[in-house]
């Protein structure tokens, strides 16, 4: 057995299988605490140039401290006080030993927690922004290679009208591109809690600015400046928090992405079935245990699970959002613990599984091929139609003699597994006679402008996101297992 003491607890998958290691150190314990510790660096700069106490010797003393948390200190301290902002409190107070009598002056602990949970939320969004970013150029440069491919296009799951492969692969890109809009959008318009205080009436902080209302306006502008670098994005009203709503809808814009996540992971695995696609597969993975031959689509299996955690993690959001009471209840605490960072850890996976199998789909053209000729005779029926009518033939006895060789060889084709023999009948059907059948069922005839719709999204869609995000876009997604 190994004598790691971590395998002997529960550690959460999201660590040890799926999200990455960037995402991991956002939410980890030691980035959460050293945020905490920039709010009190802020609080207290920001005090001392309205000289409301602290000197700046005592603000350059918790400076030199910021990243050295003590977390063992920290877990003893919130053992003996039940509190893990007055823990926190306390061992910067042990280590700012200068600074401990003004640390935290005229505060209470959502003044801490919420600001330092928009710097988290703020840089978790802006890698899921990236890991978007990433999967949208991956499947843009996927669609471009397979522009012209016709396909085989499906409705209700039933063979329905051609594409090409490359315009099937926009339709993913654009759900990927609506999930970023909407992250984007969510992390533009975050906003600190500001300092508000017990009940968010900013009492405390009015008292410290000697009745003043101007003063704590400036005191909370230049808390913001300093510590988010925009004295103006703070809420217009809190309670003892933020508005939980927020965290609803953050948590509903994951849920977006995740959403584009699974659409795309299942139509690749349902590709994956008809052989046209296989997403990448190493040369020594293991497909199945037991049966040797099978290349299970485990990586868009894994997506489309993660992906549905997060979704289900919304109806979370809005209970906790709903049954807040008046301006404060705890039970949010334990919950948003979970929830908010999980959420942010399973689409982060998702996203790395998703760039991983968009830079490595592999398309069998062959395949691609053989299944739309089986159905296009079907398809071509139409155009065969409004050919025998401009020939003579009276319409509706064409149509019925199509309805009935097209019922005959489809039933043929289920009942007996043998090639659809379509052409070959209405080659001997004197209604027909006179038609050059094969001439109808060029594959190019049916995908309409699915390459042009695919070339004009790739430029007007995907190009400027590239724009946007070109450093980030060459990072290659990690994926542990």
């Amino acid at each position: 057995m190994t004598s790691d003491s971590a395998s002997h607890g529960y550690r959460s998958p999201l660590e040890t299988r799926n999200a990455s290691a960037a995402m991991r150190s956002i939410w980890s314990e030691r980035h959460r605490f050293t945020t905490w510790r920039r709010v009190w660096l802020a609080l207290a700069q920001a005090q001392m140039e309205l000289s409301l106490g602290p000197t700046s010797e005592q603000v350059e003393a918790i400076r030199r401290v910021l990243d050295s948390v003590d977390l063992d200190a920290a877990a003893k301290h919130e053992q003996r006080l039940r509190h893990d902002v007055m823990a926190h409190v306390h061992t910067l107070g042990d280590q700012a030993v200068t600074a401990r009598a003004i640390l935290h002056l005229g505060a209470t602990s959502q003044d801490v927690v919420c600001n330092a949970d928009a710097i988290l939320q703020r840089e978790a969004l802006s890698l899921i922004a990236t890991r978007l970013a990433r999967v949208i150029d991956r499947l843009g440069a996927f669609a471009q290679k397979w522009r012209e491919l016709p396909v085989l296009g499906f409705t209700h799951y039933q063979p329905a009208q051609p594409l090409t492969m490359g315009r099937r692969a926009t339709l993913w890109a654009q759900e990927f591109v609506i999930a970023l809009n909407e992250i984007e959008m969510r992390r533009d318009t975050l906003k600190l809690r500001g300092l508000r205080g017990a009940t968010g009436t900013q009492a405390s902080f009015l008292t410290l600015c000697g009745g003043d209302p101007k003063r704590v306006d400036q005191l909370e502008r230049r808390f913001a400046e300093i510590f988010w670098g925009n004295a103006n994005a703070l809420w217009p009203m809190t309670s003892q928090t933020y508005p939980r709503i927020w965290d609803a809808q953050m948590l509903s814009s994951l849920a977006v992405g995740a959403c584009a996540v699974h659409k795309c992971a299942n139509d690749i695995r349902l590709l994956c079935n008809l052989r046209e696609v296989d997403e990448p597969f190493e040369s020594e993975q293991i497909g199945s245990s037991a049966m040797p031959y099978k290349r299970n689509p485990m990586r868009c299996e894994r997506a489309t699970g993660l992906a549905r955690f997060v979704i289900s993690l919304t109806h979370n959001a809005y209970d906790t959002a709903s049954t807040q009471w008046l301006e404060r209840t705890l039970d949010d605490s334990s919950n948003r613990r979970l929830s908010i960072p999980e959420s942010f850890l399973a689409l982060d996976g998702a996203l790395e599984v998703m760039a991983n199998v968009a830079g490595g789909l592999v398309v069998y053209p062959g395949q691609c091929t053989a299944r739309l000729e089986a159905e296009l005779p079907f398809m071509a029926t139409e155009e065969i139609l409004l050919a025998a009518v401009a020939r003579g033939v009276d319409r509706q006895e064409a149509h019925e003699s199509l309805r009935q060789h097209s019922q005959a060889a489809a039933q043929r084709i289920k009942g007996d597994g043998a090639p659809n023999d379509l052409l070959s009948r209405l080659a001997g059907d004197p209604h027909f006679k006179a038609i050059d059948l094969q001439s109808l069922i060029s594959a190019k005839r049916f995908v309409g402008r699915s390459t042009e719709q695919a070339d004009s999204f790739l430029r007007d869609s995907i190009e400027p996101i590239r724009a946007r995000y070109a450093k980030a876009l060459h990072e290659e997604p990690e994926l542990r297992v």
